[in-house]
Protein backbone atom coordinates (compact mmCIF):
# COMPACT_ATOMS: atom_id res chain seq x y z
CA UNK A 1 0.00 0.00 0.00
CA UNK A 2 0.91 3.41 -0.39
CA UNK A 3 0.14 4.66 3.20
CA UNK A 4 -3.09 6.30 2.47
CA UNK A 5 -6.29 5.12 3.09
CA UNK A 6 -9.60 5.31 0.47
CA UNK A 7 -12.95 7.05 1.87
CA UNK A 8 -14.67 3.28 1.76
CA UNK A 9 -11.72 2.02 4.28
CA UNK A 10 -11.70 5.54 6.57
CA UNK A 11 -15.53 5.10 7.09
CA UNK A 12 -15.66 1.31 7.69
CA UNK A 13 -13.56 1.95 10.21
CA UNK A 14 -15.36 4.64 11.45
CA UNK A 15 -18.54 2.23 11.62
CA UNK A 16 -16.52 -0.73 13.30
CA UNK A 17 -16.84 -2.50 10.09
CA UNK A 18 -12.81 -3.25 10.23
CA UNK A 19 -11.50 -3.98 13.45
CA UNK A 20 -7.56 -4.52 12.47
CA UNK A 21 -6.05 -1.86 10.53
CA UNK A 22 -3.80 -3.09 8.05
CA UNK A 23 -0.11 -3.48 9.06
CA UNK A 24 1.52 -1.04 6.53
CA UNK A 25 -0.87 1.25 7.58
CA UNK A 26 0.63 4.43 9.91
CA UNK A 27 -1.00 5.64 13.12
CA UNK A 28 -1.50 8.98 11.78
CA UNK A 29 -3.84 7.86 8.52
CA UNK A 30 -7.19 7.12 11.06
CA UNK A 31 -6.70 10.49 13.35
CA UNK A 32 -7.06 9.45 17.15
CA UNK A 33 -10.86 10.35 18.64
CA UNK A 34 -11.50 12.89 20.34
CA UNK A 35 -12.00 11.52 23.56
CA UNK A 36 -9.36 9.67 24.38
CA UNK A 37 -9.53 6.86 22.06
CA UNK A 38 -13.14 5.70 23.34
CA UNK A 39 -16.12 5.06 21.08
CA UNK A 40 -20.13 5.31 21.78
CA UNK A 41 -21.34 2.15 22.52
CA UNK A 42 -25.78 1.39 20.96
CA UNK A 43 -27.01 2.12 24.22
CA UNK A 44 -25.26 5.95 24.51
CA UNK A 45 -26.05 6.59 20.57
CA UNK A 46 -29.48 5.56 21.32
CA UNK A 47 -29.83 8.59 24.53
CA UNK A 48 -27.84 11.20 22.42
CA UNK A 49 -30.43 10.55 19.60
CA UNK A 50 -33.26 10.91 22.26
CA UNK A 51 -32.01 14.00 23.45
CA UNK A 52 -31.45 15.43 20.23
CA UNK A 53 -34.77 14.31 19.03
CA UNK A 54 -36.34 15.93 21.45
CA UNK A 55 -34.27 19.60 21.69
CA UNK A 56 -34.80 19.72 17.95
CA UNK A 57 -38.29 18.90 18.28
CA UNK A 58 -38.30 22.27 19.83
CA UNK A 59 -36.62 24.03 17.76
CA UNK A 60 -38.84 22.76 15.09
CA UNK A 61 -41.66 24.64 16.77
CA UNK A 62 -39.71 27.75 17.13
CA UNK A 63 -38.19 28.37 13.79
CA UNK A 64 -41.94 28.02 12.34
CA UNK A 65 -42.99 30.73 14.73
CA UNK A 66 -39.45 32.82 12.88
CA UNK A 67 -40.49 31.52 9.00
CA UNK A 68 -44.09 31.37 9.22
CA UNK A 69 -44.02 27.99 7.17
CA UNK A 70 -44.57 24.61 8.01
CA UNK A 71 -41.68 22.87 9.56
CA UNK A 72 -40.64 18.96 9.87
CA UNK A 73 -37.28 17.60 11.11
CA UNK A 74 -36.92 14.29 11.22
CA UNK A 75 -35.68 11.41 13.78
CA UNK A 76 -31.31 11.76 13.77
CA UNK A 77 -29.58 9.67 13.00
CA UNK A 78 -26.22 9.52 15.57
CA UNK A 79 -22.63 8.21 14.34
CA UNK A 80 -19.09 8.94 14.49
CA UNK A 81 -17.57 11.03 11.76
CA UNK A 82 -14.33 12.78 10.80
CA UNK A 83 -13.22 15.93 8.93
CA UNK A 84 -12.83 13.98 5.74
CA UNK A 85 -16.12 12.48 5.60
CA UNK A 86 -17.75 16.20 6.28
CA UNK A 87 -15.79 17.48 3.27
CA UNK A 88 -17.22 14.43 1.25
CA UNK A 89 -20.57 14.71 2.24
CA UNK A 90 -20.32 18.86 2.13
CA UNK A 91 -18.37 19.84 -1.09
CA UNK A 92 -20.28 23.22 -1.68
CA UNK A 93 -19.50 26.10 0.77
CA UNK A 94 -22.07 26.03 4.01
CA UNK A 95 -22.53 28.04 7.15
CA UNK A 96 -21.17 26.61 9.68
CA UNK A 97 -22.81 27.75 13.34
CA UNK A 98 -21.08 27.57 16.82
CA UNK A 99 -22.54 27.04 19.91
CA UNK A 100 -20.90 27.17 23.14
CA UNK A 101 -22.83 26.11 26.66
CA UNK A 102 -22.13 28.60 29.41
CA UNK A 103 -23.51 26.46 32.36
CA UNK A 104 -24.60 23.20 32.95
CA UNK A 105 -22.76 21.88 30.54
CA UNK A 106 -19.60 22.31 29.66
CA UNK A 107 -17.82 22.05 25.50
CA UNK A 108 -18.98 23.11 22.17
CA UNK A 109 -21.61 21.79 19.51
CA UNK A 110 -21.81 22.91 15.79
CA UNK A 111 -24.84 23.27 13.18
CA UNK A 112 -23.69 22.41 9.69
CA UNK A 113 -26.41 24.24 7.31
CA UNK A 114 -26.17 24.37 3.04
CA UNK A 115 -25.95 27.44 1.90
CA UNK A 116 -29.13 27.38 -0.17
CA UNK A 117 -30.86 26.64 2.71
CA UNK A 118 -29.74 29.31 5.04
CA UNK A 119 -30.59 31.61 2.01
CA UNK A 120 -33.83 30.21 1.78
CA UNK A 121 -34.99 30.93 5.81
CA UNK A 122 -33.29 34.30 5.88
CA UNK A 123 -35.65 35.64 3.55
CA UNK A 124 -38.61 33.90 4.49
CA UNK A 125 -37.16 35.58 8.23
CA UNK A 126 -37.06 38.97 6.12
CA UNK A 127 -40.76 38.90 5.30
CA UNK A 128 -40.28 36.90 1.51
CA UNK A 129 -41.55 34.15 -0.42
CA UNK A 130 -37.94 31.90 0.39
CA UNK A 131 -37.79 31.64 -4.09
CA UNK A 132 -35.31 33.23 -6.53
CA UNK A 133 -32.69 33.30 -3.65
CA UNK A 134 -29.85 31.39 -6.04
CA UNK A 135 -28.76 34.33 -7.36
CA UNK A 136 -28.48 36.05 -3.87
CA UNK A 137 -24.90 36.72 -2.47
CA UNK A 138 -25.04 35.56 1.31
CA UNK A 139 -23.79 38.77 3.07
CA UNK A 140 -23.02 39.46 6.81
CA UNK A 141 -26.91 40.61 7.19
CA UNK A 142 -28.01 36.85 6.28
CA UNK A 143 -25.31 35.49 8.43
CA UNK A 144 -26.66 37.29 11.54
CA UNK A 145 -30.50 36.52 10.97
CA UNK A 146 -29.51 33.26 10.86
CA UNK A 147 -27.26 33.79 13.93
CA UNK A 148 -30.70 34.97 15.60
CA UNK A 149 -32.89 32.25 13.98
CA UNK A 150 -30.13 29.43 15.90
CA UNK A 151 -29.74 31.89 18.64
CA UNK A 152 -33.71 31.60 19.71
CA UNK A 153 -34.00 27.63 18.30
CA UNK A 154 -30.76 26.25 20.50
CA UNK A 155 -32.41 28.24 23.40
CA UNK A 156 -35.85 26.95 23.15
CA UNK A 157 -33.24 23.37 22.96
CA UNK A 158 -31.34 24.79 25.92
CA UNK A 159 -34.67 25.06 27.83
CA UNK A 160 -36.08 22.03 26.90
CA UNK A 161 -32.56 19.89 28.29
CA UNK A 162 -32.79 21.81 31.32
CA UNK A 163 -36.31 20.23 32.11
CA UNK A 164 -35.17 16.68 30.58
CA UNK A 165 -31.75 17.22 32.71
CA UNK A 166 -32.87 18.85 36.13
CA UNK A 167 -30.50 21.24 35.74
CA UNK A 168 -30.26 24.71 34.32
CA UNK A 169 -28.69 25.04 30.84
CA UNK A 170 -27.74 28.01 29.39
CA UNK A 171 -26.00 28.84 25.79
CA UNK A 172 -23.61 31.86 24.64
CA UNK A 173 -24.83 33.82 21.23
CA UNK A 174 -24.05 31.90 18.54
CA UNK A 175 -21.32 32.28 15.79
CA UNK A 176 -22.05 31.97 11.94
CA UNK A 177 -19.49 31.60 9.36
CA UNK A 178 -19.58 30.41 5.89
CA UNK A 179 -16.79 27.55 5.30
CA UNK A 180 -15.95 26.12 2.40
CA UNK A 181 -15.36 22.98 3.43
CA UNK A 182 -13.08 21.75 0.68
CA UNK A 183 -10.64 24.63 0.59
CA UNK A 184 -10.32 25.00 4.41
CA UNK A 185 -6.47 24.16 5.40
CA UNK A 186 -7.20 24.36 9.47
CA UNK A 187 -10.51 22.93 10.78
CA UNK A 188 -8.89 23.99 14.10
CA UNK A 189 -9.63 27.75 13.60
CA UNK A 190 -13.51 26.35 13.99
CA UNK A 191 -13.00 24.35 16.98
CA UNK A 192 -10.37 22.12 17.84
CA UNK A 193 -12.14 18.52 18.07
CA UNK A 194 -12.95 18.74 14.20
CA UNK A 195 -9.09 17.43 14.06
CA UNK A 196 -9.67 13.68 15.50
CA UNK A 197 -13.17 11.30 15.55
CA UNK A 198 -16.12 13.14 16.59
CA UNK A 199 -20.17 12.60 16.96
CA UNK A 200 -22.27 13.45 14.11
CA UNK A 201 -25.85 13.88 14.05
CA UNK A 202 -27.97 14.06 10.73
CA UNK A 203 -31.10 15.42 10.58
CA UNK A 204 -33.59 16.02 7.59
CA UNK A 205 -35.28 19.22 7.40
CA UNK A 206 -38.33 20.15 5.16
CA UNK A 207 -40.02 23.80 5.02
CA UNK A 208 -43.04 22.93 3.03
CA UNK A 209 -42.08 22.71 -0.61
CA UNK A 210 -38.86 24.85 -0.26
CA UNK A 211 -36.43 23.35 1.52
CA UNK A 212 -35.97 19.34 1.46
CA UNK A 213 -32.26 19.21 3.17
CA UNK A 214 -30.18 17.21 6.26
CA UNK A 215 -28.47 19.61 8.30
CA UNK A 216 -26.01 17.96 10.98
CA UNK A 217 -24.69 18.70 14.52
CA UNK A 218 -21.66 18.22 15.58
CA UNK A 219 -20.12 17.08 19.21
CA UNK A 220 -16.87 16.05 20.88
CA UNK A 221 -16.91 12.70 22.19
CA UNK A 222 -16.29 13.35 25.60
CA UNK A 223 -19.33 15.99 26.11
CA UNK A 224 -21.45 13.56 24.46
CA UNK A 225 -20.53 10.88 26.93
CA UNK A 226 -20.97 13.48 29.36
CA UNK A 227 -24.78 14.32 28.30
CA UNK A 228 -25.30 10.81 28.13
CA UNK A 229 -24.43 10.06 31.65
CA UNK A 230 -26.36 13.15 32.69
CA UNK A 231 -29.62 11.78 30.81
CA UNK A 232 -29.08 8.87 32.22
CA UNK A 233 -28.84 10.15 36.09
CA UNK A 234 -32.31 11.88 35.44
CA UNK A 235 -33.85 8.99 34.20
CA UNK A 236 -33.23 7.12 37.61
CA UNK A 237 -36.42 6.66 39.60
CA UNK A 238 -36.33 8.45 42.59
CA UNK A 239 -35.37 5.70 46.15
CA UNK A 240 -38.87 5.79 47.78
CA UNK A 241 -39.48 6.53 51.57
CA UNK A 242 -39.03 3.15 53.70
CA UNK A 243 -42.16 1.64 54.39
CA UNK A 244 -43.81 2.13 57.65
CA UNK A 245 -44.50 -1.33 60.07
CA UNK A 246 -47.57 -2.23 59.52
CA UNK A 247 -49.53 -1.98 62.57
CA UNK A 248 -50.34 -5.09 64.62
CA UNK A 249 -53.37 -6.83 64.22
CA UNK A 250 -56.12 -6.29 66.94
CA UNK A 251 -56.30 -9.10 69.18
CA UNK A 252 -59.79 -10.54 68.77
CA UNK A 253 -60.08 -12.93 71.29
CA UNK A 254 -57.95 -14.95 73.88
CA UNK A 255 -56.46 -18.35 72.14
CA UNK A 256 -58.66 -20.44 73.70
CA UNK A 257 -61.65 -18.63 72.88
CA UNK A 258 -60.81 -18.19 68.67
CA UNK A 259 -61.78 -20.59 66.20
CA UNK A 260 -59.56 -22.05 63.51
CA UNK A 261 -61.25 -20.32 60.66
CA UNK A 262 -60.74 -16.15 62.69
CA UNK A 263 -57.49 -15.47 60.17
CA UNK A 264 -58.87 -13.06 58.18
CA UNK A 265 -58.07 -9.66 56.87
CA UNK A 266 -57.45 -6.55 59.81
CA UNK A 267 -59.93 -4.42 57.38
CA UNK A 268 -62.70 -6.78 57.66
CA UNK A 269 -64.88 -6.36 60.76
CA UNK A 270 -65.43 -9.34 63.31
CA UNK A 271 -67.43 -11.90 63.24
CA UNK A 272 -70.17 -12.06 65.89
CA UNK A 273 -71.90 -15.15 67.19
CA UNK A 274 -75.41 -15.33 65.21
CA UNK A 275 -78.19 -15.02 67.75
CA UNK A 276 -79.25 -18.54 67.34
CA UNK A 277 -75.86 -19.83 69.05
CA UNK A 278 -75.88 -17.51 72.03
CA UNK A 279 -77.63 -18.76 75.51
CA UNK A 280 -80.72 -16.42 76.45
CA UNK A 281 -79.85 -13.38 77.94
CA UNK A 282 -76.72 -13.55 76.75
CA UNK A 283 -76.75 -10.78 73.85
CA UNK A 284 -75.58 -7.82 75.93
CA UNK A 285 -72.84 -9.73 77.29
CA UNK A 286 -71.37 -10.37 73.95
CA UNK A 287 -71.52 -7.26 73.31
CA UNK A 288 -69.53 -6.27 76.02
CA UNK A 289 -66.60 -9.02 75.51
CA UNK A 290 -66.56 -7.49 71.78
CA UNK A 291 -66.04 -4.58 73.40
CA UNK A 292 -63.57 -5.22 75.54
CA UNK A 293 -61.27 -6.51 73.05
CA UNK A 294 -59.53 -3.60 72.58
CA UNK A 295 -60.41 -3.08 68.64
CA UNK A 296 -60.77 0.52 67.40
CA UNK A 297 -62.65 1.62 65.01
CA UNK A 298 -60.62 3.44 62.96
CA UNK A 299 -58.68 0.24 62.36
CA UNK A 300 -61.61 -2.50 61.59
CA UNK A 301 -64.34 -0.96 60.27
CA UNK A 302 -65.14 -0.17 56.87
CA UNK A 303 -66.90 3.02 55.59
CA UNK A 304 -70.35 2.81 56.01
CA UNK A 305 -70.68 0.50 58.76
CA UNK A 306 -71.97 3.01 61.68
CA UNK A 307 -70.27 1.71 63.72
CA UNK A 308 -69.85 4.78 66.17
CA UNK A 309 -73.97 5.28 66.72
CA UNK A 310 -74.08 1.29 67.50
CA UNK A 311 -71.14 1.77 70.06
CA UNK A 312 -72.75 4.83 71.67
CA UNK A 313 -69.35 6.99 70.48
CA UNK A 314 -70.52 10.08 70.41
CA UNK A 315 -69.51 12.10 66.53
CA UNK A 316 -67.27 14.65 66.48
CA UNK A 317 -67.41 18.10 65.59
CA UNK A 318 -66.69 18.57 62.17
CA UNK A 319 -65.77 22.19 60.89
CA UNK A 320 -66.76 22.61 57.09
CA UNK A 321 -65.90 25.15 55.01
CA UNK A 322 -66.83 26.01 51.64
CA UNK A 323 -63.41 25.98 49.34
CA UNK A 324 -61.73 29.56 48.41
CA UNK A 325 -59.34 29.63 45.29
CA UNK A 326 -56.81 31.87 44.32
CA UNK A 327 -58.16 34.10 41.65
CA UNK A 328 -56.13 33.87 38.58
CA UNK A 329 -53.21 36.57 38.13
CA UNK A 330 -53.75 38.84 35.00
CA UNK A 331 -50.63 39.94 35.35
CA UNK A 332 -48.42 36.70 34.32
CA UNK A 333 -50.67 36.41 31.25
CA UNK A 334 -49.99 39.71 30.36
CA UNK A 335 -46.17 39.25 30.43
CA UNK A 336 -46.42 36.31 28.70
CA UNK A 337 -48.16 38.31 25.98
CA UNK A 338 -45.65 40.77 26.10
CA UNK A 339 -42.90 37.95 25.09
CA UNK A 340 -44.79 36.21 22.48
CA UNK A 341 -45.33 38.93 20.48
CA UNK A 342 -41.68 39.87 20.60
CA UNK A 343 -41.31 36.66 18.32
CA UNK A 344 -43.86 38.55 15.22
CA UNK A 345 -42.71 42.60 15.86
CA UNK A 346 -41.18 41.98 12.20
CA UNK A 347 -44.14 40.58 10.27
CA UNK A 348 -45.08 42.78 7.71
CA UNK A 349 -48.61 44.48 7.54
CA UNK A 350 -50.74 46.25 4.69
CA UNK A 351 -51.40 49.98 6.03
CA UNK A 352 -54.57 51.28 4.01
CA UNK A 353 -56.10 54.71 4.59
CA UNK A 354 -59.62 54.85 3.38
CA UNK A 355 -60.96 58.11 1.91
CA UNK A 356 -64.50 56.91 1.74
CA UNK A 357 -66.94 54.45 0.04
CA UNK A 358 -69.58 54.16 -1.96
CA UNK A 359 -72.19 51.51 -3.83
CA UNK A 360 -72.90 52.18 -7.50
CA UNK A 361 -75.05 49.80 -9.83
CA UNK A 362 -73.30 48.02 -12.96
CA UNK A 363 -74.69 50.20 -15.23
CA UNK A 364 -73.23 53.68 -13.50
CA UNK A 365 -69.71 51.53 -13.04
CA UNK A 366 -69.99 51.31 -17.48
CA UNK A 367 -70.56 54.63 -17.88
CA UNK A 368 -66.60 55.60 -15.99
CA UNK A 369 -64.63 57.90 -18.05
CA UNK A 370 -61.99 60.10 -17.48
CA UNK A 371 -63.24 63.26 -15.24
CA UNK A 372 -66.37 61.06 -13.89
CA UNK A 373 -66.40 62.43 -10.47
CA UNK A 374 -67.31 59.73 -7.76
CA UNK A 375 -69.29 61.28 -4.64
CA UNK A 376 -68.54 59.33 -1.26
CA UNK A 377 -70.15 58.91 1.87
CA UNK A 378 -67.13 61.06 3.47
CA UNK A 379 -68.01 64.42 4.60
CA UNK A 380 -65.11 67.42 3.64
CA UNK A 381 -62.83 67.73 6.49
CA UNK A 382 -64.12 64.60 8.05
CA UNK A 383 -61.49 62.30 9.51
CA UNK A 384 -60.21 59.19 7.36
CA UNK A 385 -59.99 56.19 8.12
CA UNK A 386 -57.14 53.75 9.28
CA UNK A 387 -57.13 49.92 8.21
CA UNK A 388 -54.25 46.97 9.07
CA UNK A 389 -55.07 44.53 7.22
CA UNK A 390 -58.33 45.51 6.25
CA UNK A 391 -59.15 45.78 10.05
CA UNK A 392 -60.37 49.70 11.25
CA UNK A 393 -57.64 50.31 14.01
CA UNK A 394 -57.41 54.37 13.71
CA UNK A 395 -58.81 57.74 12.35
CA UNK A 396 -57.25 60.29 11.09
CA UNK A 397 -56.67 63.98 9.05
CA UNK A 398 -55.30 63.71 5.54
CA UNK A 399 -51.48 66.11 5.25
CA UNK A 400 -48.70 66.70 2.68
CA UNK A 401 -45.31 65.79 3.76
CA UNK A 402 -43.14 67.56 1.08
CA UNK A 403 -44.90 66.19 -2.54
CA UNK A 404 -46.62 63.22 -0.52
CA UNK A 405 -49.74 62.65 1.14
CA UNK A 406 -49.60 61.71 4.86
CA UNK A 407 -52.40 60.73 7.94
CA UNK A 408 -52.20 62.33 10.92
CA UNK A 409 -53.50 59.83 13.40
CA UNK A 410 -56.02 61.79 15.53
CA UNK A 411 -57.81 58.42 17.15
CA UNK A 412 -57.55 55.32 17.75
CA UNK A 413 -60.18 52.44 17.43
CA UNK A 414 -60.47 49.93 20.39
Amino acid sequence: MDGMLSQDEINALINGGLTDAPADTPSEASPAPAGGGEELTEEEKDAIGEVANISMGTSATTLYSLVNRKVNITTPVVDLATWDVIVTEYERPCVFIKIKYTEGLEGTNILILKEHDVKIITDLMMGGDGLNVDDTELTDIHLSAISEAMNQMMGSSATSLSSMLGRMIDISPPEANLVDVAGLEKQEDISSFLLGTFVRITFRMQIEELVDSKIMQLYPIDFAKNLYDYFMDSQEPETPPAAAPAPAAPQMAPPSMQAPSMGQPMAAAPQMPPPSMGMPGMGAPSMDFSMGMGMQPQMGMQPGMGAAPSMGMPMPNINIQPASFTPFNTDVNAMQSQENIALIKDVPLEVTVELGRTSKAISDILDFAPGTIIELDKIAGEPVDVLVNGKLVAKGEVVVIEENFGVRVTEIIN
